[in-house]
């Protein structure tokens, strides 16, 4: 009895083993490279801790969608969960999928290996009708405002995605971003998708714009923007329907790719070009402001130079101002009020001198002269701020100084007092005999005599100056390092902010390197900060560090920075600024 017994027990034990079935299947054994591939892996009861195997030679498209079934027919249940994937083949060949894992009641079940062909690419692709509706339901565009604009005149381009009211989006995401060779862009926030109705091909449809981006053209002739990629999940209805009459929905992994556009940028034109045009590019207002009228002498007062308006606000130099060569200026302190909307730059960019008048006098600041070129119009236009007279009173902590001329811009000088005109005149003599030479007491006894002393102070002299050398190689770093906490500061402030700080850190280094080595913005390529570089003596190893600065800035607008990031980008930037200052 006891052996029956063991022996139904281990029959009831392998039949309960045997009702479990987990099995992989394939859309179609032999496909071609241009078809998608689908691949379910199906069991009959409710596993846990599911191992996909590897699909080498195919590239995932969608999934895993996972999915249960259950059901009762005549007192008798069903269960059935479905883990499904979506595949692009990668290339040619024969492939094998290979086993699956999934673990039911703590015992592991692994699906049979499939082998898959792919083909050369057939001229009709066997689609599903879903995929087919997909691609006909939606569409990825690029529109441009202006495909034919002037050298850093603003555009933009937007990037809407339509679809027909026969599928549903279900989410999307960016496969491949543009990169835009060729132009300064920056993209133009959407806080949230607005779903508006419009039409594609005469045909109704409803759109959502993902994307806008401002773009200044920054050399002539034809520039490509590149297309932007989108995987998208697509709900498309099917024929069959719910137990409740509810049409049912299949989800197609697709993607789609926006048109690729080509703009023809227009040169500025040369005739009637002013002198000294920096390359505005806009509709611009220009003023030159005082601070004060009325100045003691060795005080300071402010000079503000401001060009507002819209157009490429931060792509240009202000002009210089003319100042009497009695007053002390100082570098400018550049400041941007500057925002960014689809209609491009609006704002001001304000430069502000710090100048000390050196003597008494009434001073007149000449007018500055700012050009720019209108598109508009198509003609370049010119504005010229108003003279500014500046009184300088005397100082009364100074002894009374006279000066030549207040109004051109000749050196003041010192008037010499009467008492003392001919102070100069010698009134004691030395003579000698003509023709009588002597050794001793001569000039040679007294320098042979005085020069074992002389070496001595010589000797301490040599050891300071050597002092001073290194002193002052210490403090260049020390103002080199100033600068860079200078310039870097409204970075430092951003840290955390991954587009605002790549945005201050760009312009850091811009304004660097406008007020150190004197470059505009219109030179700011790799090639010609290289050739600069090169030129000043900046190091090699100095110049690379800057350029792979740059770049990060530009990368790090379309990839997400951590804090930890930003802080080493931050620190490379102001060694390289101090780097710079100190070999330049």
């Amino acid at each position: 009895m006891k052996q029956i017994a063991f022996l139904l027990f281990l029959l009831l034990g392998w039949s309960s083993i045997a009702q479990v079935t987990f099995t992989a299947e394939a859309s179609r054994p032999q496909l071609g490279i241009n078809e998608r591939l689908k691949v379910e892996f199906k069991v009959d009861a409710n596993g846990d801790n599911f191992i996909p195997p590897s699909f080498n030679g195919f590239t995932k498209i969608g999934g895993p969608n996972q999915s249960i079934s259950q059901s009762w027919v005549n007192g008798k249940s069903t269960f059935q969960k479905t883990y499904t994937y979506f595949f692009q083949p990668a290339k040619r060949g024969t492939f094998t999928i290979g086993q699956a894992e999934i673990t039911v009641d703590g015992q592991v079940y692994k699906t049979s290996p499939i082998q898959v062909e792919v083909t050369a690419a057939v001229d009709t692709p066997n689609q599903s009708r879903a995929v087919a509706e997909a691609e006909d339901g939606i569409h990825l565009i690029a529109e441009v405002s202006d495909s034919k604009p002037y050298l850093n005149e603003g555009i933009y381009v937007v990037y809407k995605l339509f679809f027909s009211s026969t599928v549903n989006i279900r989410n999307w995401r960016p496969l491949d971003n543009p990169k835009f060779e060729g132009f300064w862009s920056q993209n133009i926030d959407i806080d949230q998708l607005e779903l508006k109705e419009g039409e594609f091909g005469g045909q109704p449809y409803r759109y959502v714009e993902l994307r806008k981006t401002v773009l200044y053209p920054q050399k002539t002739g034809e520039l490509k923007i590149e297309p932007l990629s989108l995987a998208v999940s697509v709900e498309v209805p099917t024929d069959r329907r719910d137990f409740f009459g509810r049409r049912m929905y299949d989800v197609v992994e697709k993607n789609f790719s926006a048109n690729t556009k080509t703009i023809d940028v227009k040169p500025l034109p040369e005739e009637g070009k002013p002198e000294g045009f920096s390359g505005a590019v806009g509709e611009f207002d220009f003023q030159l402001k005082a601070s004060e009228k009325t100045v003691v002498a060795q005080t300071s007062f402010e000079l503000s130079s401001e060009v507002s308006g819209k157009g490429n606000l931060k792509l240009f130099n202000l002009p210089k101002i003319q100042t009497p060569s009695a007053f002390e200026v100082y570098e400018p302190e550049r400041s941007e009020n500057v925002r960014t909307s689809s209609l491009g730059m609006r704002g001001s960019i304000t430069e502000k001198y710090t100048v000390i008048p050196e003597f008494k006098g009434d001073y007149v600041i000449q007018p500055t002269t700012f050009s720019y070129f209108n598109p508009r119009t198509e003609a370049y236009e010119r504005l010229q701020s108003e003279p500014i007279k500046i009184k300088v009173e005397p100082n009364p902590q100074r002894p009374e100084e006279t000066v030549a001329s207040a109004n051109d811009t000749a050196k003041p000088q010192n008037m010499i007092a009467s008492k003392n005109t001919f102070n100069y005149i010698k009134l004691d003599t030395s003579l000698k005999a003509k023709g009588k030479t002597q050794f001793f007491q001569s000039p040679l006894y007294w320098t042979l005599f005085f020069i074992p002393f002389l070496s001595i102070p010589l000797m301490l002299i040599f050891g300071k100056v050597k002092n001073r050398a290194t002193d002052e190689n210490q403090l260049q770093q020390k103002r080199a390092s100033k600068l860079a906490k200078r310039y870097l500061s409204e970075a430092k402030k951003n840290i955390g902010d991954s587009k605002a700080f790549y945005e201050s850190l760009e312009r850091a280094l811009h304004n660097y390197m406008k007020a150190r080595l004197k470059i505009q913005t219109l030179d700011m390529q790799k090639e010609k900060i290289q050739a600069l570089f090169a030129q000043k003596g900046v190091s090699q190893e100095t110049t690379e560090n800057f350029i792979k600065i740059l770049e990060s800035c530009e990368l790090a607008r379309y990839t997400p920075t951590v804090t930890e990031d930003m802080q080493k980008n931050f620190k490379q930037a102001a060694r390289v600024i101090s780097e710079i200052d100190r070999e330049v």
